[in-house]
């Protein structure tokens, strides 16, 4: 039988089983009270925040000024390697400017289509 992990939540007790197959056992990521109370796993931070880089209050492309930067900026991965976190790599863009970017690296451009009436 495999061997329990702690749970996620508490820390204090053993994971539940969640399933037996094809005689595997599979268990929660939490134990059963922390199931029953509603208690979740936190989710882990990106790997961008994790080298250290944070967010600007400001686009790198437009200089768009936030007022709610969590919302309205995301960190853009420059090669487009998210595993890639060097400083250089990661710039703070707004939304707008996201969808330009990912349009722009689109095999098509909006003008090739024509409208069916």
């Amino acid at each position: 039988m495999n061997e329990r992990n702690m749970c996620g939540a508490c820390h204090q007790q053993q994971v539940a089983i969640n399933y037996i197959r094809n005689g595997k056992t599979y268990f929660r990521a939490v134990c059963g009270t922390c199931a029953r109370k509603g208690k979740r796993l936190k989710p882990s931070p990106p790997q961008w925040y994790k080298s250290g880089y944070r967010k600007k209050s400001h686009c790198d492309m437009c200089g768009f000024k936030a007022e709610f930067p969590e919302k309205q900026l995301g960190v853009f991965h420059v090669d487009g390697n998210k595993r890639n976190t060097d400083r250089s790599n990661l710039k703070t863009i707004c939304l707008n400017c996201q969808q330009v970017v990912y349009r722009s690296r689109l095999p098509w451009r909006a003008a090739d289509l024509v409208p069916d009436f």
